[in-house]
């Protein structure tokens, strides 16, 4: 066990000890180093204001990362780079200030006006700067790179033109000519030793193998578990929660893994590989999982959020739970007592309450490949695009042979108090044939599957009418022959003629 945090920054090894379990890098870098540029806004990861960079070590070289630091646990950064935008602006020969490329940009576009969201655009762009991938990125990659990012003067117009003015230069500044220097100075400050710290408020440990989480689980059953802190962060800067012990999961080896499943099967899913991370091997393997991913937060949530963690915290609302579950996924639970492996739609037990022993945590999660004649799709409802919580998450997955659906597996987000299959609507599909009749049926039958709360979101009415409606799209995306649909209403062929209005396919 060693007790001092290292990581570097301003191209210096800060050394920490005493660090406060829950201290944000946002409180770090304002209150003890005197750093302002780096702004609060919301404290909750949806403004981008107090928007970061952090760099690792990745394949030879070093990967940047942009984060919320107003949720991110300062111990976290152990091992790491922290890049602010103090850090930016270079030297010339006349040792005056030379903005960065990307500051640069933003003043010669214009892109800021009162100035408070400004520094945290800046690291967002720098963080695409340093993304290979981004390289003549399109308005697309853009607006996802930056969706993380709120301005309220703007209109985001000359922020665009700076990022794409940007992203289209020679990608080379300060950073990439130090590049070696730095990736020694990270190498100074790795450690195989497990991280152990202790302040007036607080443990915090930072295990290296599910061999020491497993002993430190046992020592410590009411320790909250942190990965991404993209939902733990919340309860302290939004609930004040004091948590007396936190054990960091993002160190542990086998969690960080994403490979074929043991069975050759399908994927394995380490618990802390993050969205980023996970997006392209999932969506190889199921398509459809691509454009939810990119719908959860911004990029610097998904940068830090795990796939583990949106499923270990139970929400009803989470978003991969639903996508995950009609695709048949399981997931394997650890602790000293051994591994199990259950279902995932067994893990949610009732609201806050999932099929969790003392001492055990998600280690994995397993995903298997799509089947013969899959029909698979999820769709999310909310009433932003980007940025938003889902009001309803559905996702159906159907096998369909010869116009007979042969297995259906149904599951929503938002219905009820856990992601929930829709079992009755499941058994009025299942070896029906594949037609509007039976898609009709099977929307009546949903009435039995849920009793859905009226909140801020949306009301219970209208969660139900969107929870049919997708049922209803699904089949309209994946029927040769659809019926064509008026505000609501399903018109038959002969319908439509009578009213005039041909045969087009309708909105």
């Amino acid at each position: 066990m060693r007790d001092t945090v290292r990581f570097i920054l301003a191209d210096q090894v800060e050394e920490i000890r005493l660090c406060d379990p829950t201290r944000t890098v946002l409180e770090f870098l304002r209150e003890d180093k005197g750093l302002k540029g780096t702004k609060e806004g919301c404290a909750e990861g949806d403004c981008g204001a107090c928007t970061v960079v952090v760099g690792e070590l990745h394949n030879g070289g070093i990967r940047y990362q942009a984060i919320n630091s107003c949720i991110q646990f300062l111990a976290t950064l152990d091992g790491k780079q922290l890049v602010t935008v103090e850090d930016l602006a270079g030297a010339d020969d006349r040792s005056t200030p030379e903005l960065h490329a990307v500051q640069q940009a933003m003043v010669e576009q214009h892109g800021s006006q009162c100035g408070f969201c400004t520094p945290g655009f800046v690291m967002s762009l720098f963080a695409m700067f340093h993304d290979d991938r981004q390289h003549n990125a399109e308005r697309t990659d853009i607006d996802l790179g930056l969706a993380g990012n709120l301005c309220r003067c703007t209109g985001y117009a000359p922020i665009i033109r700076a990022a794409e003015q940007v992203l289209k230069a020679q990608r080379s500044d300060r950073f990439s000519a130090r590049e070696k220097q730095t990736i020694e100075q990270l190498n100074s400050i790795q450690s195989t030793d497990a991280l152990e710290l202790r302040s007036a408020n607080g443990k915090y440990y930072a295990p290296r193998s599910i061999a020491e989480l497993c002993s430190l689980l046992d020592v410590n059953p009411e320790a909250v578990m942190v990965a991404g802190a993209t939902d733990v962060g919340l309860w302290v800067t939004k609930q004040h929660r004091r948590l007396e012990t936190v054990i960091y999961l993002g160190e542990v080896v086998e969690l960080k893994q994403i490979h074929d499943d043991d069975d050759g099967d399908g994927l394995s899913i380490g618990a802390t590989v993050s969205y980023t991370d996970a997006s392209s091997v999932i969506s190889a393997l199921h398509p459809v999982f691509l454009p939810l991913i990119q719908r959860i937060g911004g990029t610097q949530v998904r940068n830090a959020g795990t796939i583990g963690g949106n499923i270990a915290n139970g929400s009803p609302i989470g978003d991969m739970p639903p996508g995950l579950i009609a695709a048949g996924a399981r997931l394997v639970l650890c602790s000293s007592k051994g591994r199990r492996c259950i279902n995932l739609e067994d893990y949610f037990i009732s609201y806050g309450k999932q099929d969790l022993h003392a001492g055990e945590f998600v280690a994995q999660i397993l995903l298997p490949p799509p089947q013969d004649n899959q029909l698979f799709e999820i769709y999310k409802v909310s009433k932003r695009f980007e940025q938003d919580i889902s009001a309803v998450c559905g996702a159906f997955s159907m096998q369909v042979e010869e116009s007979t659906i042969s297995n259906a597996r149904v599951c929503f987000g938002g219905m009820a108090a856990t992601p929930k299959r829709a079992t009755a609507c499941e058994q009025a599909l299942e070896g029906k044939t594949w037609n509007q009749e039976t898609i009709d049926l099977a929307m009546q039958a949903m009435l039995a599957d849920f009793t859905p709360l009226t909140d801020m979101r949306a009301s219970a009415a209208y969660r139900m009418r969107v929870a049919q409606n997708l049922l209803q799209r699904f089949f309209l995306e994946h029927n040769s022959t659809p019926y064509p649909v008026r505000l609501g209403i399903r018109y038959a062929p002969e319908q439509m003629e009578q009213r005039g209005e041909g045969d087009g396919a309708g909105a």
